[in-house]
This record gives C-alpha cells, structure tokens and sequence, in this order.
C-alpha cells in the first residue's frame, strides 16, 4: 500500500523480458467491479476469497512478475503458494512514508476507516511477521522512487535470484506508481517470480 509495486513491478518485468500481473487489478477484471465495491458488497472476507483463487490461478503460470496485495499473506495457504512457486520480494517502507505516498489517496477500503497511521501501524504489527516467513528478499523503499527503487532493486536480484534455467534475472518488483517500491511497517508487497 503505497509502495509502488505496480510501477516498480512494470520496470522489472520488462528489465527481464516477463510480463506483469497486478493480482488486484486481476481481482478487479474478474468480478466486473473495483476493490472498494468488492469490499462494501462482500466484506474483507468476499474480498480475501477471491484473492486467494485469483492469486493461486496466477501463482500457477511461469514467466510473471507477480505484484500482491499487502494483505495477501494473511492466508496461510497464499504463503505456502508463494513460497513454493515464487521469488517473494517484501517490498518494505515506513508508515510515515505511506502516510505521505497516500495522503491524496482515498481509494484504500482499509485506510477508510479510523485513524490512518493507527490502522497503517495495525497492518504492519500483523503482516510483518507472516511477511518473514515467506520473503527471500527485504527491499527497503522508503529512500527510492519507482525508477531508482527499480533498479536498484534488479541489482539486488541479480546477484540473488536465478530463473529456473540457471539464467541471471536482470529486475523484479511489484509496486503502486506512487514513487516507490512497496511498503510495510502497515502493510507488505510481494513479487512472485516463478
């Protein structure tokens, strides 16, 4: 949330010559309407069932760089999926860098709600640790924009991650276009690289 996993994503895929899916943007697509509407018809829980079908159907393909939701690692079984199946990036950043990114933002189901840095520090004490299990890599993006953060991060995954036919990947990533990388601290991003 707030991270920029999407745009950050975008450049990493195309640094390495696979495609991106956004799973939200996905979730979206699938049922015919945004994430708010998701939220005020079903609840969370509607919103949770569909991202866990979406993103096992997507975890499923090879040759993606896989941008999640925050709170994707809430399900035990997303976790297993993500380990087994992919390289998973914990796009991090600070809650004071979040309420910045998203000041203008009222497109966020769970920052409408309450105190925002209240919820955004909730979301992090919860996701933070599940976010442990399952990252094969922290990228910190508080200090990045989408570009630098992009990139530096590819650096990262160079010398870290291997595709499956021993190839050095070149970038990875998953972010919102906000400026930077994911965030954490309040919630997570991952990047799946099958």
């Amino acid at each position: 949330m707030g991270a920029g996993k999407t745009c950050v994503g975008r450049r990493l895929a195309e640094r390495f010559g696979l495609r991106m899916v956004d799973a939200d943007h996905e979730i979206e697509r699938l049922a015919g309407t945004n994430i708010n509407t998701i939220f005020e018809v079903e609840g969370e829980a509607g919103f949770r069932a569909r991202e866990r079908a979406v993103l096992a159907a997507l975890l499923a393909q090879d040759g993606i760089v896989l941008s999640t939701g925050g709170g994707a690692v809430l399900d035990a079984d997303n976790r297993r999926l993500m380990r087994e199946r992919g390289f998973v990036v914990h796009l991090m950043v600070s809650v004071e860098q979040q309420l910045a990114r998203l000041a203008r933002d009222r497109s966020r189901p769970l920052l409408a709600r309450g105190d925002r840095e209240q919820v955004l520090r909730d979301l992090s004490a919860l996701r933070a640790p599940l976010y442990a299990q399952v990252a094969d890599l922290v990228f910190d993006t508080d200090a990045h924009d989408s570009v630098v953060g992009a990139d530096a991060l590819a650096r990262e995954l160079d010398a870290r991650w291997q595709r499956a036919s021993d190839t050095p990947a070149s970038s990875t990533s998953a972010g919102q276009c906000a400026g930077s990388p994911h965030n954490d601290e309040a919630s997570s991003s991952t990047t799946e690289f099958p």
